[in-house]
């Protein structure tokens, strides 16, 4: 059912006449006549009966009218709440890695149960592959995920992304071995040849770096062991089980030394990812619009 024809049929059962309805309208007597009349048809059912030189609404039409009031009405909500310079209200369905929602995501919660409470979010904590696959199924509306400078993601042509912040990471490795290491990011693999490497468990990113830096210099360590958590990495690193990526800028825990890679440089890559064509709805307009914020406001 059109909404247009809906409108019709209420207009006449509150103005009485089609002539009324025309003119409140700025259409014509005949047009009204044959919208409800197709509008009949797809109901399957009667909506006008004559009464004198005039027309009525048959019991089935009023009670389609009732139900317009209501149709046009959460048409009207829809519209209103849909139109990009609307105040946001919905849910954002989100997925991202566990330092996007800490560092992006949560202070955006906070933010938005002041400046704006009718957006919620919900926050689920997965890898790159496993969000992206998330948004292309429609289960969630943005995906925060990350790649490395020297292992660049491929992205699905039906999604959209906005870069947001990087991050250097380090070599972690025991700190007794770590006096007299130094050079660049070639180097420092080399000198760790002969160690097992621990790797990411949910995402090959880590191990992509690792194969292009070991390409690069020759040889270096090898992925042994995978964890999932980056403090577990701190942990295996100190029982002495190998080394592994970590974040440049995160504080980390005793017994563990971070060396610089450069030339070639290391640096995490996040970004917030969206369907195409999803970036006008007002609740996922604005959260974008605030994570480009904290980018560009952390910009030097």
């Amino acid at each position: 059912m059109e909404t247009r024809r809906l409108q019709l049929l209420l207009e006449l059962s509150r103005l009485g006449s089609m002539r009324a309805v025309a003119d409140a309208l700025s259409t014509t007597t005949s047009s009204v006549s044959q919208q409800i009349a197709v509008l009949a048809r797809e109901v399957g059912t009667p909506l006008l009966e004559p009464d004198g030189r005039r027309v009525r609404l048959t019991p089935a039409g009023r009670r389609l009218a009732e139900h317009a009031v209501t149709i046009l009405a959460a048409v009207e909500s829809a519209r209103a709440d849909l139109h990009p310079g609307t105040d946001p209200v919905g849910t954002v369905r989100t997925a991202g890695f566990a330092t996007a929602i800490s560092r992006s995501l949560l202070p955006l919660v906070l933010e938005f149960a002041d400046s704006h409470p009718g957006l919620r979010m919900t926050l689920h904590e997965h890898e790159p592959a496993e969000s992206l696959a998330l948004l292309v199924a429609d289960e969630v509306d943005l995906a925060m995920v990350y790649d490395y400078n020297l292992a660049p993601a491929p992205l699905d042509p039906s999604l959209e992304s906005s870069p947001l912040w990087t991050a250097p990471w380090a070599l972690g490795v025991p700190e007794h071995l770590a006096a007299g290491v130094s050079g660049n990011a070639l180097a420092v693999f080399e000198a760790f040849r002969e160690h097992d490497l621990i790797g990411n468990s949910r995402n090959r990113a880590d191990e992509d770096v690792v194969r292009v830096l070991t390409s690069l210099a020759g040889a270096g360590p090898a992925v042994r062991h995978k964890a999932d958590s980056l403090d577990l990495v701190e942990e295996m690193i100190v029982a002495g089980l190998g080394v592994g990526l970590l974040p440049a800028d995160r504080p980390h825990r005793a017994g563990v030394r971070l060396l610089p890679l450069a030339e070639p440089e290391v640096r995490l890559r996040s970004y917030a990812v969206i369907r195409k064509g999803r970036s006008t709805w007002p609740p996922l307009a604005l959260l974008l619009e605030k994570l480009v914020e904290k980018r560009l406001s952390a910009v030097p």
